[in-house]
């Protein structure tokens, strides 16, 4: 039984991948033989579970749909995995437990959402120190000095602390957020932590089973995958198909979703954990294929770069995610896709999100993190991630990388079957890679820290260590020079962005040459960066020439 049960299993998973011709039907057939067989080990139900999500996020019509749904519906019921419960933990599966060391924000939402189910990991030891040195400076006076004096066990000092009904991880959560100080301070204190905690499973409580986004409409895979390399010029100037700009709520809704995707992978992004539900709009691509696209919340957001993230959905499967910073006319891309859809249409979906980049954004220049490439990654390197990179037609500026690129190119011209080695790939990967839309020009990296350090040596000369003071001191001579007698009828976040975009805007060079109406147009790009759509700032900011070729040297 179990040989055959195997048999079935991998029939399934050979056949998954593909389509035309009497597939949905080989399909449908193993797929209900297998509902009701229980699977003798953990790797079995989780290889059906993988099989199951390719199949919901590519199916190959409504049979098989419907098949799948009502599978993975019941999947925590399955008495397979009841049994194998233990083993398939932190597989993000539904009805199985999750560890990770949340920051600050995604412990908060977890906390506020599922506070009976969000506890400290109390196996893990490691942190109880810090957790201890910690908790008598969230307490009252009394309760600090038995803390400090009474020896007691930090876990046995939590379940004294905390009401009955409150979880020990959840009475930490709201301690900290009723500290004195702003967001950062919280975030900075609990960060420092670096507790482990579990999230324990519930009917609603994240799971890869059950995440997707219920709005998105079914398209069937009729045709065989895209799996041929891409032209990524080509694919850069065909537009998607439509935007789709969502309500508040709604982006709450997708936010929530893109969370709890990090969550079942234990993983944290920060545009996720502060993503404005203001500012989410769904790329419809056709065929099945969207990207969730959120900007962050006033307060989060980078000085110069606009930063968003985005989710890969497949017929409303999360199917990757990333995040993207852009700045001027260039992105940096983080491009993930999850495992249980790895080496099916990986590149075509690359190309496409780029595709978006090139038409809501204006990015005609692409750059590729070392991390992402493999640097102290070693999942880039065992993917080869590199030459996946440079097949599509990105390749390295820096000279050392170009030379190691140059000497395998020519063993691999020598000898065909040659294969770059984990050493070769991880010197290759600490350098970034790049793509321009214009082959005769490369744009390089932004200045990013090049400004800053101009920014430090004016301030620092200003006021030294009274660096509030040299704000003001820019912020009175920036309104000076752009003709502004007051700040009235900017909102708070406005105001905020206006602080500190003051020092660039002092020392931008050749400001005597700006007309009243390019120095007005600075303006509102300060403002939007403070304004209800980051997105509005990065097309503002790409629409001034003067100032990018001001502030990043880049030409019009």
């Amino acid at each position: 039984m179990a040989i055959a049960l195997s048999k079935t299993l991998t029939s399934l998973e050979q056949a998954k991948g593909n389509y035309g011709e009497g597939y949905a039907e080989t399909k449908l057939a193993l797929l209900i033989r297998l509902e009701h067989r229980r699977l003798p080990t953990a790797r079995g139900v989780m290889r059906l579970h993988e099989a199951l999500c390719f199949l919901r996020a590519y199916p190959d019509d409504a049979r098989v749909l419907a098949q799948v749904e009502r599978m993975l519906e019941n999947f925590q019921r399955r008495p397979d995995l009841r049994r194998h419960r233990a083993a398939l933990a932190d597989s993000g599966i539904a009805g199985t437990v999750i560890h990770y060391r949340f920051f600050w924000s995604t412990a908060h939402w977890l906390a506020r959402r599922w506070p009976q189910r969000f506890q400290f990991d109390r196996s893990d030891i490691e942190p109880s120190e810090r957790v201890r040195v910690a908790l008598p400076l969230l307490v009252t006076p009394a309760e600090s000095a038995w803390l400090k004096q009474g020896h007691v066990h930090v876990f046995e000092a939590l379940d004294r602390l905390r009401a009955q009904g409150e979880t020990d991880a959840v009475f930490l959560v709201r301690r900290v957020e009723a500290m004195p100080g702003d967001f950062a301070t919280r975030e900075a204190f609990w960060d420092a932590i670096d507790a482990s905690f579990v999230l324990k499973p519930g009917s609603d409580t994240p799971s890869r089973t059950h995440a997707r986004h219920a709005g998105a409409t079914i398209s069937f895979q009729r045709r065989p995958l895209r799996r041929t390399r891409p032209d990524l010029r080509e694919q850069m100037a065909l537009a998607p198909r439509a935007v789709h700009e969502l309500s508040a709520r709604e982006g709450s809704q997708l936010l929530d979703l893109a969370r709890g995707v990090m969550v079942t992978g234990s993983r944290d992004l920060d545009a996720f954990a502060y993503g404005d539900p203001r500012d989410v709009r769904i790329v419809d691509d056709g065929d099945g294929l969207a990207f969730m696209v959120n900007g962050v919340v006033p307060g989060r957001r980078a000085l110069i770069a606009g930063t968003c993230g985005y989710l890969t959905l497949r017929n409303g499967i999360p199917i990757g995610y990333g995040d993207l910073i852009l700045v001027g006319r260039s992105a940096a891309v983080a491009f993930n896709a999850f495992e249980t859809f790895r080496g099916g249409e990986a590149a075509w979906i690359f190309a496409r999100l780029l595709a978006m980049l090139a038409h809501q954004f204006g990015t005609r220049s692409i750059s590729l993190d070392p991390y992402q490439l493999g640097y102290r990654n070693e999942d880039g390197i065992a993917s080869g991630a590199w030459w996946f990179y440079f097949k599509l037609g990105f390749r390295p500026q820096a000279p050392e990388a170009r030379r190691i690129m140059r000497e395998e190119l020519a063993r691999m011209k020598a000898s065909p079957d040659h294969r770059s080695d984990r050493g070769t790939l991880r010197k290759l990967a600490a350098w970034h890679l790049f793509f321009d839309l214009d082959a005769s020009h490369s744009a390089g990296l932004p200045p990013i820290a090049e400004i800053g350090a101009r920014v430090a040596r004016d301030l620092a000369r200003r006021a030294g260590a009274n660096r509030e003071r040299a704000l003001k001191e820019c912020s009175s001579e920036a309104m000076h020079l752009f003709g502004l007698r007051s700040l009235h009828g900017f909102t708070p976040d406005e105001r905020l962005a206006w602080m500190r975009w003051s020092p660039l805007m002092v020392t931008l060079q050749g400001l005597q040459r700006w007309s009243a109406a390019e120095k007005r147009a600075l303006v509102r790009v300060v403002r939007t960066k403070g304004g209800r759509r980051e997105s509005d700032f990065v097309a503002l900011f790409a629409a001034h020439p003067k100032l990018r070729r001001a502030l990043l040297g880049e030409r019009g």
